[in-house]
């Protein structure tokens, strides 16, 4: 039985069905991360530099594109690196650094979700007293645990995996992720299994939590025009978002955990890294067109460079 210490490099077994395709996935790849990059950056530039967009709301969603800028950071560099590749390994702690990356964006993903919702619930069920409930400090502390309570959780998952002997090197993924690692293991994985089911549960109660403060709001909002008119403006992005993730996340889980070595390949390596690409370009593509305030900003801002622009090609 061979140890963690012997095993220097993983194998990503995923990349075997498509080496025959890999300019094209590379072209793709680029692509997609020069889109996460712009639409991410937009966002999060036009919140910094407005001043009418520090508020609650827009701090979370800055954060949350922040964290596609982590998550992805993790993942399309390497991958990209690997598609032009013909050995595709990565080192043991490199590997680590993966899953960590990865795992704990997703896990940040909710966090801050969680906490926008909290904030829209305020402003509509509480509207009178929205200002002294999310004052600076309160969104201070929500945006610090959104942060810090998925990074401590993602560490204990992630701190029991190096102590496993494992029997293999073959990952079989275009990345690594941490129960295909714990699956390769020689010993008992039973303390594994627990803390992976308890972080899942924990992050299946951030679902229920926002579920259901948005009976809550649905109730509220059928009171008034006005709360209706909020409700739609803020409320259905982020459901949009809620749902992006979660489906996202629900395939990379239930097939790591359950899935049928029947599937086709393809289809495997699509389900992994789904939550890799639609979340981080779809939800500042959605706040960016539903949220009038961005919307706003971000046609000014382009109108006047290309005012801008004009100007000094004629000069």
């Amino acid at each position: 039985m061979s140890n963690t210490s012997s095993i220097a490099v993983f194998q990503l077994s995923g990349f075997s069905v498509i080496v025959n395709y890999r300019f094209t996935f590379f072209s793709l790849t680029l692509l997609c991360y020069c889109l996460i990059l712009v639409v991410n950056v937009s966002v999060i530039l036009t919140i910094i530099l407005d001043e009418n967009l520090h508020e609650p709301m827009y701090i979370f969603l800055c954060n949350l594109c922040v964290n596609a800028l982590y998550g992805t950071a993790g993942f399309y560099p390497k991958f990209a690196f690997d598609l032009l590749s013909d050995i595709h390994v990565v080192s043991y702690v490199g590997c680590f650094v993966q899953v960590y990356i990865i795992y704990s964006f997703a896990k940040v993903d909710y966090s801050i979700l969680v906490s926008m919702a909290y904030d829209r619930y305020v402003a509509i069920c509480r509207p009178l007293e929205y200002h002294s409930v999310m004052s600076v400090r309160r969104t201070a502390l929500l945006v610090s645990l959104s942060w810090l309570v998925p990074l401590c959780c993602e560490t204990m998952v992630l701190a029991l995996t190096p102590a496993l002997r494992l029997c293999s090197s073959q990952i079989q993924k275009l990345y690594c992720e941490n129960w295909s690692i714990v699956k390769l293991a020689c010993s008992s994985t039973t303390a594994n299994y627990i803390v992976g089911l308890i972080s899942v549960s924990f992050y299946s109660g951030h679902v229920l939590f926002i579920v259901c403060s948005y009976l809550w709001l649905v109730k509220s909002a059928l009171k008034s025009k006005e709360s209706r008119r909020k409700f739609i403006q803020t409320c259905v992005p982020h459901l949009f978002c809620l749902f992006n993730v979660s489906a996202a996340l629900l395939f990379d889980v239930m097939y790591s955990r359950y899935g049928s070595d029947s599937l086709p390949e393809n289809v495997k390596n699509f389900m992994s890294i789904e939550f890799l690409i639609f979340p981080p370009i779809f939800n500042p593509v959605i706040y960016g067109l539903i949220l009038t305030k961005i919307r706003g900003r971000m046609t000014y801002l382009c109108m006047v460079s290309s005012q801008r622009i004009k100007l000094r090609l004629k000069v």
